[in-house]
């Protein structure tokens, strides 16, 4: 009985340390893993700058880059051919890898929260193949409808009919299951692959079909500086908009039952999101291709390191993206040179067996029970 009555204050006095210690040590945490991930991509951008097939030593990479911003006004020691290979075809593209990396994480994080399922990611749930046919169409019958963005606007149409289509699909009595949630992405992926197929199958354009297979498979070859600006810009305003919507993918996270309760209105919010998803989804595979699997991984991995909290994994699994998407490019250039590799082919042979390793984890602790 004593040591029930003096053991009670100490754990109080513990837990009333920890409570006072956690946020301090929390913003501790995120600020170190936010200033590491900043100087990886640094790291990641300078390499993937340099690296190819003719390399380019970092700090040559420094000055090109320093006189073309105009900060740097003493006379160039290198070739105008390594100017151009470092501005004109391997920036563009390394800052494509950066902003498409950043902006599948963020969607797959902000999904990952709207359905209630930690297997959810753009790829899976048959978005990106949503995107991918919309924008095929656009290029096969040559519809220029809206002009230049004619591609971005059909990319987002067939992300956003895909989505709701998933949703809809496997939503039964009110509750969704992880299981039930994947196959539903699965079969509409296969179906909308399929159609996609037969679209390159049966048109007239034998070429650009060729091309049009290449791009399905998710590359950054061919990028320039024109390419890059719509997707920054989606990125911005999406990134900017999730992180302002932070709390209530906190909510969610509780249940729709008690984000309710918290004032939230779950289907407007949702429903909101699913168009904002589709959009930045449909503007990232527009210029990108569809690439697998970045979503799934990066929301997770940062979680281990900053906590579930939306105002903190946002940021750090957009820098985690970015840095995981520019490598993966690097040694799309570079594995099989003078091959390239589609770099979604390598980010699959990451994130299937991640896919599988997560299915496993949750089978284990029994999380396969439904989603309201």
């Amino acid at each position: 009985m004593t040591q029930a009555t003096t053991g009670a204050p100490a754990e109080r006095t513990t837990a009333r340390r920890r409570r006072t210690t956690a946020p301090g040590t929390g913003r501790t945490r995120l600020a170190v893993t936010l200033l590491v991930l900043t100087a990886l991509l640094a790291v990641s951008a300078t390499a993937g700058l340099a690296i190819g097939s003719v390399r380019v030593p970092p700090a040559q990479v420094w000055g090109i880059v320093t006189h073309a911003l105009g900060a740097d006004w003493r006379e160039p020691d290198w070739s105008r051919a390594r100017e151009t290979i470092v501005v004109d075809v391997r920036a563009p593209r390394v800052l494509l890898g950066a902003v498409t990396g950043a902006g599948l994480a963020v969607i797959g994080t902000a999904l990952q929260a709207l359905v209630r399922n930690p297997l959810a990611e753009p790829y899976l749930l048959g978005v990106s193949s949503g995107a991918s046919l919309g924008a095929v169409s656009v290029i096969v019958f040559g519809v220029t409808l809206f002009g230049p963005l004619s591609l971005p606007a059909a990319a987002f149409a067939g992300a956003l009919g895909a989505l709701l289509l998933v949703y809809a699909t496997a939503r039964t009595g009110g509750r969704i299951t992880s299981s039930r949630l994947v196959l539903s992405g699965v079969a509409i992926a296969a179906v909308l692959t399929a159609l996609l197929d037969l679209l390159l199958l049966t048109t007239d354009r034998g070429n650009e079909a060729r091309a049009v297979l290449a791009w399905t498979l998710g590359g950054l070859g061919g990028t320039d500086w024109g390419t890059v600006w719509l997707p920054a810009t989606a990125l911005l305003l999406g990134a900017g908009a999730l992180m302002a919507q932070a709390r209530n993918l906190n909510l969610l996270l509780a249940g729709e039952e008690a984000a309710t309760t918290m004032g939230l209105d779950v289907a407007r919010f949702r429903a909101r999101l699913f168009v904002l998803l589709s959009l930045v989804t449909g503007v990232l595979v527009a210029a990108a291709g569809p690439i697998g699997f970045v979503g799934l991984m990066m929301p997770h991995i940062v979680r281990l390191f900053v906590g579930g909290d939306h105002r903190r994994v946002l940021p750090t699994a957009a820098l985690g993206g970015a840095v995981f998407l520019v490598w993966a490019d690097i040694a799309a250039r570079t594995v099989a040179a003078p091959t390239e590799i589609p770099v979604g082919v390598l980010t699959a042979l990451c994130g299937g067996p991640f896919f599988l390793w997560l299915m496993r984890r949750d089978a284990r602790r029994g999380t396969e029970g439904g989603v309201a």
